[in-house]
């Protein structure tokens, strides 16, 4: 008789999996809100320094708003069956004010420098505190694999 049950990856490799869709996939869902205008999502383009997601967003735009009131932000890779949600906290820094070498990496992965556009950008900086990660239903089981920052092993 054969065993056909799904065994679910260990923490480590999802961790693995995980850090290496960070490293390469271009967009990430971000979901902020606003005490007073509730809830609001977009995808952004992003990248990962190997602690934190670095995305770029109008100064104006309703996700800046939203993080100067309340830090707090939940992020998502776009795909429905191998799962990555983050949760942590964001921080914003003007196109003016961003450290050099994340706006230099952010240029370098999509070609585009929003530092040299007309109209004013931030930066948002968001640090994980909590991830999880799962491919399908059967794998929920073991699906956080950071908490309080710190990852599992």
């Amino acid at each position: 008789m054969q065993n056909t049950e799904f065994v679910g990856r260990p923490a480590a490799e999802r961790r693995r999996d995980c850090l290496e869709r960070l490293a390469t996939e271009r967009d990430i869902w971000v979901a902020t809100a606003h005490p007073d205008h509730g809830p609001h999502q977009v995808p952004l383009w992003f990248s990962w320094d190997g602690r934190a997601v670095w995305m770029c967003t109008g100064a104006a735009s309703a996700t800046a708003r939203n993080i100067r009131k309340e830090p707090r932000v939940r992020l998502s890779l776009p795909d429905t069956f191998d799962v990555v949600l983050l949760h942590g906290e964001a921080e914003w820094f003007t196109d003016q004010d961003v450290p050099g070498d994340a706006a230099d990496a952010f240029t370098d992965k999509f070609g585009w420098d929003p530092r040299t556009e007309n109209g004013p950008f931030v930066y948002v900086r968001a640090v994980p505190k909590t991830v999880r990660a799962w491919r399908g239903g059967r794998e929920l089981r073991g699906r956080v694999i950071m908490r309080d920052g710190t990852w599992f092993e």
